[in-house]
């Protein structure tokens, strides 16, 4: 057998590998991603990345993978499904008494999972081609560009909410990569972009985040402004943010293609703590004691406690006015650094205005 054919039986074994390790799909592609590096620079000439500097960091490694590790030309991407069964976000979202966590934040943190059966997979690869392959895993981790590999590689195309979709999968869903300088066989068949007239993500977006069809202004987006963001919410925002307190699922959510969306069925992404199905007044309750026992392992921690309470004060102010809530708020008030009194000195004013102004959508002054 020769190297191509070796090769060949590499990759084609390659998906069962991946089946038994609890991936969903797997492709390979090359490396070329001159297109994705111009969008990116554009992107970032516009300052769309907000706080998020890092996004233009590191030169040209992120959308050149030979130049983030020396020798690679193929990389395999990998996606694992992460969607708890019966959370039912919109009903969650709908309670404006509840706390709303993106679902991939209510069980354990997939990095770790994730990164370890790319190790495994890995050496399978080593021991099947008997040498070393110069592989190296990532899961979110480094200067990749992953949804564009990924959908180079056939497992679906970026759709006008800039996230992966899979024409019998959705999008909730876990993407991790493979570098590797062995020179497998590409996937043959990569998806065309199937959402067409669709604007659903789009027009449902509380903050109207997208500045054009594909294109995120993260700025405005609640997953950064909950997440990534230091400081001070801006106010225009924090109305549209609802009893979101930990990212934003919207466009998800409403994604025709998500109906084809698949359950996960690792343990480790099933909710904990009833974090799908929270109130908000209970959250805002922890000490930062119970924040830290409760989101050990959790990608809630990275937030850190301060941010943890502003979040949940927006909540709480646009949540239904009652004396519960105002008693809360008024006293966490005295133990919170500035940046969180000024929140919950937002919420108590939302909590005691006389008539209640209904939930709007912002326009993006940035859009043409």
């Amino acid at each position: 057998m020769n190297e191509a054919q070796r090769l060949q039986q590499l990759a084609e074994q390659i998906p069962e590998w991946a089946a038994e390790l609890g991936f969903a799909a797997v492709g390979i592609s090359d490396t070329d991603l001159a297109g994705p590096e111009r969008d990116l620079k554009a992107w970032l000439a516009k300052d769309y990345q907000g706080q998020m500097q890092w996004l233009g960091e590191h030169g040209n490694k992120r959308s050149r993978p030979a130049e983030l590790l020396p020798g690679t030309r193929r990389v395999i991407s990998l996606r694992m499904n992460y969607l708890p069964p019966d959370t039912e976000p919109i009903k969650v979202l709908k309670d404006s008494s509840k706390a709303y966590i993106s679902r991939y934040a209510t069980g354990r943190d997939y990095h770790k999972l994730i990164r370890k059966r790319l190790a495994q997979l890995a050496t399978r690869i080593e021991q099947f081609i008997g040498r070393e392959h110069g592989a190296r895993a990532f899961v979110d981790s480094a200067p990749v560009m992953e949804r564009q590999l990924a959908a180079k590689a056939g497992l679906g195309w970026i759709g006008k909410h800039s996230l992966l979709l899979d024409r019998e999968a959705g999008s909730w869903f876990f993407l991790g990569e493979i570098f590797t300088n062995l020179e497998l066989p590409l996937t043959e068949q990569t998806q065309a972009n199937q959402c067409g007239d669709c604007q659903a993500c789009l027009q449902v977006c509380p903050t109207d985040a997208f500045a054009a069809p594909y294109v995120l202004d993260a700025r405005r987006c609640i997953s950064y402004l909950t997440i990534e963001l230091d400081g001070p919410i801006p106010i225009e925002f924090r109305e549209p943010i609802g009893n979101r307190v930990f990212g934003c699922d919207d466009c998800q959510a409403i994604c025709p293609w998500n109906k084809y969306a698949h359950y996960t069925k690792e343990q480790d992404f099933l909710p904990r703590h009833q974090l799908h199905d929270s109130k908000l007044l209970d959250l805002f309750n922890w000490s930062e004691r119970e924040f830290l026992d409760k989101t050990a392992g959790s990608p809630l921690r990275r937030m850190g406690y301060a941010n943890w309470l502003r979040n949940l004060a927006v909540g709480l102010g646009n949540a239904e006015a009652s004396a519960e809530i105002i008693a809360a708020l008024q006293q966490k008030r005295p133990e919170v650094d500035a940046n969180v009194a000024e929140h919950i000195d937002w919420a108590l004013a939302r909590q005691q205005q006389p008539g209640r102004r209904r939930k709007r959508k912002i326009k993006n002054p940035d859009k043409s």
